[in-house]
């Protein structure tokens, strides 16, 4: 993408900086807010407390969930759900709120902004799909019922379709928030280039693009969880 970027190697392998340390962020913000909003439950809450909105986010992906798999594997998917709304969803916000750049290398930003990551979360959903797939109808009833149906002449297109469902699943994310970064960087440019005169108009338009990218990036995190659950659908259920 063009970017400077902060690289170190171990056993040949190398790791980016930038979405290690954006991802390790998201993950402590996630497990902060989980912490906080879980103590000192009680039978019945009052008022707008953390414990009803704990109870809302639970209630809303317990739905996303139950509106593809009403039955027990929907019942069993419901924490991972929970989990992956919650990490995609303050990801998507942390490069809305945060970016922090030093030497012209970016260290913090939103970690779906990068396709190495968005790609793995989609390799994670769709390979839980296939795992729970063969774990729920066996090898022989999972492949002809993924692979060979309607017909078994489409196994070639199937395969396709199932390749094309990882790859869409992760650059959906990684170029909707991607892009709302590099709009709000442009922003930032337009602001510094003519003094008072550019910053006031550009102060405004990121404000508005700001509040806009917030709307998205809630949206594709509630998009991904709903894919990731009708895929496990389409994987644990034979097509009559």
């Amino acid at each position: 993408m063009g970017e400077k970027t902060a690289t170190f190697s171990i056993a040949g392998l190398t790791f980016d900086w930038s979405i290690i340390i954006s991802t390790t962020v998201t993950f402590a913000i996630v497990f902060f807010l989980a912490f906080w909003m879980s103590r000192k439950l009680v039978m019945k809450p009052a008022g707008a407390s953390k414990q009803n909105f704990l109870e809302w986010i639970i209630d809303f992906t317990n739905g996303i969930v139950d509106g593809s798999l009403p039955n027990r594997t929907g019942t069993n998917l419901k924490f991972f759900a929970f989990s992956m709304f919650m990490f995609i969803f303050v990801a998507n916000q942390l490069g809305v709120a945060f970016v922090v750049n030093f030497n012209d290398v970016t260290y913090l930003r939103s970690p779906t902004a990068n396709p190495l990551v968005t790609m793995t979360l989609a390799l994670i959903a769709i390979g839980m799909s296939h795992f729970l797939g063969v774990q729920k109808l066996g090898f022989k009833n999972y492949f002809k019922s993924v692979y060979l149906s309607p017909f078994s002449a489409l196994l070639p297109i199937n395969i396709i379709e199932q390749f094309t469902s990882f790859l869409t699943l992760g650059l959906r994310l990684f170029g909707n928030i991607f892009a709302g970064e590099m709009v709000l960087s442009l922003l930032w440019e337009l602001a510094k280039s003519a003094g008072v005169v550019s910053f006031v108009p550009a102060f405004l338009l990121t404000m508005i693009w700001q509040a806009f990218s917030l709307f998205v990036g809630s949206i594709q995190a509630y998009v991904f969880v709903t894919l990731t659950t009708v895929y496990v659908s389409e994987k644990t259920e034979i097509e009559e």
